[in-house]
């Protein structure tokens, strides 16, 4: 028998796992561990509350968390309650697929005021994280300014502008639900450093912008390059930009706007105690497409600020760790240690795109632990013995069914869920 170790329940996890139970089989038992009581990562704690088809992916991730040769073993915090060294002892391999956490920084004077937040802590804020749910971003102001040009600065920018009534059958949580209700954001300002050809933004996610009941997109058609510069563009791009110029038509006849200011490249973010504007160098394209600075700055008033441009992997001791994930050559760390997703890669990428990549690990494990071929490893057996010494209460996945019956059962209506924000809270719907 083999055991392996999947650290992180988010997709690349959940992916790899079910990759090598279909490689072994019988032969193995494959453990899913996460530092919360609960599954999915960044299903639950990073896809929009709004976008319910995209969630539903985690159905398929549950018959894989349901057959025979998966477990998932939760409230498990790798770095502080085990090691990775004492994980290789307990089993076959170890694959890191722990996503990216933690947000980069824009690297300019003023981003530490109280008002800028970064996309990963107001995403986890309104889709109830427990490292977040007390962010309590301001949003008495009237002015919010989004910097980024991918699909996470349009799921805040989206968030910020819709109305209550547009939350029904979404799961965001009541405390961003019962604050975002009460807003006095008017404006929401979406900075980016170049222009609407570079924009990381899929057609999906762009066209919600012009359905919304109380907030329009507001784009300057000067921007744009000549309309037959689309047509070179690959057919994804080539339609978002199409969506783009629609926008620029539109007459801004809603209560709010979302504004789309290209070629703007933050350089300070300024406030008395606190943000209240940014200031913005715009920026032309040179020949390689890279953004150049002209030297010319204006103001964007913004008393919410919220940086979108990318994300950072957890380091944890003794893994080698360089420019925001984890070192590895094509997912290989190290003798039976690997990464997977954007532990190994970066912050690149849809959700589907971690399957071929945790089956391309998945493969890597198999040539290396051929199957049929045992380690005489304990697996998780060991590895609950050493929990249990440390004090540290393992969470199954039959617990999460009970967690999750709670949270449906505390759903307002119309939504599936309430969700728990704090691990407390999730450990108490088990009894503990």
């Amino acid at each position: 028998m083999r055991h392996f170790a999947v650290v992180g329940s988010g997709p690349a996890g959940f992916y790899t796992a079910e990759a090598l139970e279909k490689a072994y089989g019988e032969t193995a038992r494959v453990d899913i561990l996460d530092r919360y009581p609960v599954p999915y990562g960044l299903i639950r704690f990073g896809v929009a509350p709004d976008h319910q088809s995209l969630k539903a992916v985690s159905k398929r991730y549950d018959k894989v968390a349901e057959s025979a040769g998966v477990d998932f073993i939760g409230n498990v915090s790798v770095g502080r309650d085990v090691s990775v060294a004492e994980l290789l002892d307990h089993y076959d391999a170890v694959i890191l697929a722990t996503g990216a956490p933690h947000d980069r920084k824009l690297g300019i004077p003023g981003e530490d005021l109280p008002g800028v937040v970064g996309s990963a802590e107001f995403v986890g804020w309104y889709n109830g994280h427990p490292e977040f749910a007390h962010l309590d971003p301001p949003v008495a102001g009237g002015h919010a300014a989004v910097v980024g040009a991918g699909n996470v600065a349009l799921d805040c920018a989206r968030i910020l502008s819709k109305t209550a009534h547009e939350f029904e059958g979404s799961d965001i949580v009541g405390h961003a639900l019962d604050a975002l209700d009460k807003s006095a954001i008017r404006t929401i300002t979406i900075l980016g450093r170049r222009g609407p050809h570079q924009i990381a933004m899929t057609p999906k996610e762009l066209g919600e912008l012009g359905h919304l009941e109380a907030a329009v997109p507001v784009i300057d058609p000067a921007d744009f390059p000549p309309v037959e510069a689309d047509e070179p563009l690959d057919p994804g791009l080539r339609k978002s930009v199409g969506l783009l110029r629609g926008f620029a038509d539109l007459e801004p006849d809603k209560a709010k706007r979302i504004i789309f200011d290209f070629f703007a490249k933050p350089v300070a973010i300024e406030g008395d105690g606190k943000a209240e504007r940014i200031i913005v160098e715009r920026t032309v394209l040179d020949d390689r497409g890279a953004a150049r600075g002209t030297g010319e700055t204006y103001e964007v008033p913004a008393s919410l600020v919220v940086t979108a441009i990318g994300y950072s992997t957890s380091p944890i001791p003794d893994v080698p760790f360089e420019g925001g994930k984890f070192v590895n050559n094509g997912g290989r760390i190290g003798d039976r240690l690997f990464a997977v997703g954007w532990a190994r890669r970066g912050p690149t990428g849809t959700i589907g795109t971690n399957r071929p990549d945790g089956y391309e690990v998945a493969d890597q494990v198999v040539a290396a632990l051929p199957a049929g071929t045992s380690g005489g490893r304990a697996g998780a057996e060991g590895l609950k013995r050493l929990l249990e010494q440390r004090g540290i209460m393992p969470t199954d996945y039959d617990d999460w069914r009970k967690i999750e019956e709670t949270e449906t059962s505390r759903a307002r209506p119309g939504s599936p869920r309430e969700k728990f924000v704090r691990v407390e809270d999730w450990l108490r719907a088990l009894g503990r």
